[in-house]
């Protein structure tokens, strides 16, 4: 897994920054406008569903429940366990802290009151937008998986951004939110795997 070495690079960190910063000029009301027209039956239904998926207790608890069980008959499932949740975990913390210091409006204010900006430290859920939790906890369980499983590495990766992409397609965040949070979660995953939980779970 050498090819993930610079994930946390200044390099990396710049390019995402400047991928917000791009999208922030020219794609975020373009692209919320766009899909606000498709804001109906089917297409809002099947995003909808595929949207859930980015839930974090689906990987919190799954995460858990594998460790308990296995911890003492399996150490390579506890681990497996154990790394998921913490990835999960890790990754919604760091966009928990992010999204209270930017408090960026969310799309929704953008349709109801022509809000489109950013107003520091709120915990209200309508500026809470950047980064995005969905895509911060898609990414962070499509790389883990990733990482378990190399063979199904375009899968997962696959299914994450088809998560992240539902949060734009259904209007709930912009695409600098997702980019910032799918970044979040990749690097999360990566950075933990390789610290903590690469012997665990392969030697």
């Amino acid at each position: 897994m050498d090819d993930y070495r610079s994930i946390a690079s200044p390099f990396i960190i710049a390019a995402v920054v400047l991928a917000c910063a791009v999208s922030w000029f020219f794609m975020d009301l373009p692209a919320i406008i766009l899909f606000h027209a498709f804001d109906s039956p089917p297409y809002h239904t099947v995003f909808k569903a595929i949207t859930r998926l980015g839930q974090s207790e689906w990987y919190l608890v799954g995460g858990l429940v594998l460790y308990l069980f296995f911890r003492k008959k399996n150490l390579k499932s506890a681990a497996t366990g154990l790394f998921i949740f913490t990835t999960t975990a890790v990754s919604g913390l760091v966009v928990l802290m992010m999204k209270f210091i930017a408090g960026r409006a969310r799309p929704k204010l953008f349709f109801s009151e022509s809000i489109n900006g950013f107003d520091f430290f709120h915990i209200e859920h309508a500026w809470l937008s950047f980064p995005s939790g969905h895509s911060a906890t898609a990414f962070s369980a499509a790389m883990a998986f990733a990482l378990l499983w190399p063979k199904g590495r375009s899968f997962f990766l696959l299914a994450g951004a088809l998560i992240a992409f539902s949060r734009i397609f259904l209007t709930q965040h912009y695409p600098s939110d997702v980019i910032a949070g799918s970044y979040i979660g990749i690097a999360s995953s990566i950075l933990l795997y390789r610290h903590y939980f690469k012997k665990q779970l392969h030697d």
